[in-house]
């Protein structure tokens, strides 16, 4: 067995202890386990397998998030939707790991999510009965999943009054009143797979992008350095295939069925005053709703939608003009003034890798959201299906069929005890005397990350700390801090993955300046901050 010490995330604030980094210089030759994929999956099957003392490699032919966990409603989900389909087990799975991230692995990264199904003329009396029932069914889940009242209150009726103080906008007429629940809810996705990956790096694995797999098999891997495009081969015991929607593309046998979920992004000040996430019925469905999740930087995201995405897997799927105009449609509806299209400053679609099982023809809505580990005839595993709440039990899942694939001796699984990079107590959070976006995006690092900014700039906190624009409250510690710790090498790995400004194209344009200066600043042609550290 392989080990490492490691050092706590966060440790030395005078030195990165960062092995993110791009392309293949300075790889080990052979490893216990090669990782494919570096979204929440692959990520977290690189933290896992390097927790239990194993040498990892873990590669991505991009960036880190750059697939299928970006492109998420930024939800930590309780299983309530699953428990409605009759997918018992699904549901308690994603309760439990919903507890686990808020409130051991990342409560930095997660937050309580107050959600309100608005009673007006759309949800019948029945419904509404039905829809309180799965409430309750809701928290027993929390209830059975130990997650403490405290993180996420129980389940309560609203008057209209009540209803229109959360959320001003709505339509008043014909409302009776609110069904107010709680869910968990994310910073940012992109935000939680950089940290995972961070933090298996903190732990000794080698995090690598712009490593593209040519071939694999269960013995190793054949990469090809996308900076340089030179190749090379690395020997490993075991080797794990996360690579989602492409994972057809390493392992023939396994069949999925994609399915594009598409999001609206809003400015806030188009939906005043609100101050909880709206769930709007589907005209027809009993328990399909369109979500309207306000963000913490002042936008408003609007999904999502589910519809077979057939043919070939692009790297950043688009929505479609009728998917927009569907949300809008039925968002609109609830809201006292209808939404037109040039209120939407961005959207964004993401490809759900959804196992096609066998007699499973229907709409993809349908499909079971369970995971599955697969070992190909040349040993090579493969782990599909899931979501991304559950991401840390699909990869405990899949590194116990590598060990014993490999014959690798690893210690037991620590990943449900084991913070992520930043994690601390919600009270210890609240008690830090740094800025609260900061705080907010990086926990206990806050500090860490405007330390590090100082050291690598020179400048003082002014500069470090002043927002991008008055919209748009980018800092230039962030950016640096995303080449200096997560590995990002150009300004797309900055502000579609690391920041996400992205999201919006206008904000994206506006923030471009500010991204290159940090680039610039933390000497992106000099590799001391980019390589692993020794």
């Amino acid at each position: 067995m392989s080990t490492h010490a490691g050092r706590a995330p966060g440790q030395d604030a005078g030195r990165p202890a960062t092995r993110i980094a791009a392309g293949l210089a300075d790889l080990p030759d052979t490893v216990d386990l090669v990782v494919i994929g570096l979204g929440v999956t692959g990520a977290g099957v690189a933290l896992d397998a390097v927790t239990r003392g194993l040498t990892v490699l873990a590669v991505d032919a991009h960036d880190l998030a750059f697939g299928t966990s970006r492109w998420s409603s930024k939800l930590v989900h309780g299983g309530l939707r699953y428990l409605a389909k009759g997918q018992v087990g699904v549901a308690h799975e994603s309760a439990v790991e919903r507890g686990v991230l808020m409130e051991v692995t990342a409560p930095h990264l997660t937050r309580p999510m107050p959600m309100l199904l608005p009673l007006n003329s759309s949800v019948t009396p029945p419904l509404a009965a039905l829809t309180r029932a799965g409430l309750l069914a809701g928290d027993a889940l929390r209830f059975g999943a130990r997650t403490s009242s405290g993180t996420l209150p129980r389940p309560r009726r609203l008057t209209a009054t009540e209803t229109l103080g959360l959320a001003p906008a709505l339509r008043p007429a014909g409302l009776r009143g609110g069904l107010l629940s709680w869910d968990g809810q994310l910073e940012d996705d992109a935000r939680l797979v950089t940290t995972i990956a961070r933090t298996a790096a903190d732990h000794g694995a080698h995090v690598r992008t712009r490593a593209r797999v040519l071939e694999a098999s269960g013995s190793g891997v054949r990469l090809r350095d996308e900076l340089t495009g030179t190749t090379t081969t690395v020997a490993a015991r075991s080797v794990v295939n996360a690579t989602g929607v492409w994972a057809g593309g390493l392992a023939d046998d396994i069949a999925l069925r994609p399915s594009r979920g598409t999001h609206l992004v809003l400015r806030r000040q188009t939906l005043p005053g609100l101050q909880v996430s709206v769930f709007a019925p589907i005209p027809g469905a009993t328990n399909r709703f369109v979500l309207v999740l306000p963000q913490p930087d002042d936008t408003v995201y609007v999904g999502l939608t589910d519809e077979p995405a057939d043919g070939d897997i692009p790297d950043v799927p688009q929505p479609t003009e009728p998917e927009i105009g569907f949300l809008l449609d039925v968002v609109g509806a609830a809201f006292a003034h209808p939404l037109h299209r040039d209120d939407v400053v961005g959207a964004f679609a993401g490809l759900r890798p959804l196992l096609d099982l066998p007699g499973r023809e229907g709409a993809t809505a349908d499909l079971s959201r369970r995971h599955a580990v697969h070992t190909g005839a040349d040993g090579l595993v493969t782990v599909v299906g899931g979501k991304l709440t559950t991401y840390r039990r699909m990869a405990e899942d899949a590194v116990d069929v590598a060990v014993r694939m490999g014959r690798l001796t690893a210690g037991p699984c620590r990943t449900r005890t084991t913070r992520l990079a930043g994690a601390a107590p919600r009270p210890a959070l609240a008690s830090l005397e740094h800025p609260e976006r900061l705080v907010r995006r990086y926990g206990a690092d806050a500090g860490l990350v405007l330390e590090t900014a100082r050291e690598v700039t020179g400048l003082s906190d002014d500069d470090l700390l002043a927002p991008a624009t008055e919209q748009i409250p980018v800092t230039l510690a962030e950016l640096v801090f995303g080449v200096t710790h997560e590995g990002a090498v150009d300004v797309d790995d900055l502000l579609e993955r690391r920041i996400r400004v992205g999201l919006v194209p206008a904000d994206l344009e506006l923030t471009r300046p500010l991204a290159e200066r940090a680039l610039t600043l933390a000497g992106i042609g000099d590799r001391r901050y980019l390589d692993a550290d020794r």
